[in-house]
């Protein structure tokens, strides 16, 4: 079964000869970043190397969430709750988002006291968080199977599609003055005295003093030609959806299984824990920087050697601006979802909610995360080469994020007060002797 199909956003025909940022990725992030751009006046040209939201920003969950996330990202993710709940009449489109509630279940006293250590993090910021267990629970989940002891309920939580969300935000970012090119690679930037000038697509140079790569997946091969070491890997996670069938409104994530109702009435479900990994040759190359969050979360990953190896091992690293690069010769990263991945969560979720044996499989897909060694994107100016800015490795945390994450990319590539600390999200980390590893405390 071929993967999502995300609204389709016509391209403009035309390649400016300069502009005042250059945008590169068409996913939630970047074009993100374009509307805010954008809508502060600056003139952007947003380029994409397949269509828009063609990997992982239409290939998600569709969770909006604050919940479980990692400390570090509770401020941005809390702009860009706000964000959203403003975001379908800002930009005159519907990006079927809804507040809908998230449930993240614990069995065990353990698991329930990561729930109530992670509730500390946001004592005192009104989000109606709260465990839930009993009564309480079985009133938010009727008919449910589950053996939850409590949950962690986060009523502020929510959802959006991801197949309409990034190409309205994408539509409404060309209303607003970004030009929007599909099927257009950068594919390297010029750089000056270290300084940004401009960059080279494969349909030519256009000036600008300013870039914001959002690659996602790709980021990484981006930089290394640019010279700039940015630490990530890819993560496989597998999705499927179904037909339209009774079940529950609010979001459930376990570590069994995760699941969200559609607008369709139908269920986007995952498994609540398990992430592929493809052994490829940047799997040793960054071992040590990643060793700390391989050993954390040792348990939810499944290790492979695939056919990724030969595939990463035979790109090129290194090019010219005249040089086809790997990012023409692979328009939309499209892995086959695993079967196993699949088999596993589809049980899971039957069990625990029984409603879901009248539903039928519509589509399965699998999407890669952009990972960091810290599971905390980088946002960030590169410090080495003024006007290059990276907003990448969202470790999977990304389409809810984004909002916000553009909202901080447009205060930094714009030199406005930021909506809130960058420092968290600074490439240097990698680099400065800080301590790099995912928060353990949840």
């Amino acid at each position: 079964m071929p993967g999502p199909n995300p609204t389709p956003v016509e391209p403009d025909l035309h390649l400016p000869k300069s502009v005042d940022v250059v945008v590169i990725g068409g996913g939630i992030i970047g074009t993100s970043t374009a509307l805010e751009l954008s809508d502060r006046g600056a003139s952007v040209l947003l380029c994409e190397k397949g269509r828009i939201a063609g990997e992982q920003s239409s290939r998600n969950w569709g969770w909006v969430r604050l919940g479980m996330r990692d400390p570090r990202e509770i401020p941005l993710m809390l702009e860009s709750l706000n964000i959203w709940q403003g975001l379908d009449q800002r930009i005159g489109r519907n990006t079927g988002y809804t507040r809908a509630g998230i449930l993240f279940g614990a069995s065990g006293a353990r698991s329930g006291g990561n729930l109530e250590r992670w509730l500390r993090h946001v004592d005192g910021l009104q989000t109606g968080a709260k465990i839930v267990s009993g009564p309480e629970l079985e009133a938010l989940l009727p008919n449910n199977h589950l053996a939850f002891d409590c949950a962690l309920y986060m009523p502020q939580d929510g959802r959006a599609e991801p197949q309409w969300a990034t190409p309205a935000i994408a539509e409404a970012a060309r209303d607003r003055g970004t030009v929007l090119m599909t099927n257009c690679a950068v594919r390297s930037v010029d750089v000056e005295g270290n300084r940004i000038t401009g960059v080279f697509t494969e349909r030519g140079r256009v000036a600008c003093d300013q870039v914001v790569l959002a690659g996602g997946a790709w980021s990484r091969l981006f930089t290394g030609n640019a010279g700039i070491e940015l630490p990530q890997l890819k993560v496989m996670n597998t999705v499927l959806r179904t037909s339209s069938v009774d079940g529950p409104g609010v979001a459930v994530w376990s570590d069994d299984f995760a699941v969200r109702k559609r607008a369709d009435g139908g269920f986007t479900i995952a498994s609540g824990h398990e992430n592929t990994v493809d052994i490829v040759p940047d799997s040793f190359r960054l071992a040590r920087q990643f060793l700390p969050a391989f050993a954390q979360e040792w348990r939810s990953l499944r290790f492979r050697l695939s056919n990724r190896w030969s595939i990463e091992a035979g790109q090129e690293r290194a090019w010219l601006p005249t040089d086809v690069t790997p990012f023409e010769k692979c328009r939309v990263l499209d892995p086959e979802p695993s079967s196993r991945t699949l088999r596993r969560a589809w049980a899971s979720a039957r069990k625990g909610f029984p409603a879901l044996d009248q539903a039928e499989i519509v589509q399965s897909w699998a999407g890669m995360i952009d990972v960091t060694p810290d599971a905390v994107p980088v946002i960030s100016e590169v410090d080495d080469m003024p006007g290059m800015f990276l907003a990448t490795g969202f470790s999977g945390h990304g389409f809810g994020i984004g909002p916000g994450a553009g909202r901080l990319m447009a205060d930094l590539v714009s030199g406005t007060t930021p909506s809130v600390d960058p420092a968290a999200f600074r490439l240097s980390r990698f680099s400065d002797g800080s301590k790099v590893r995912p928060d353990p405390g949840y």
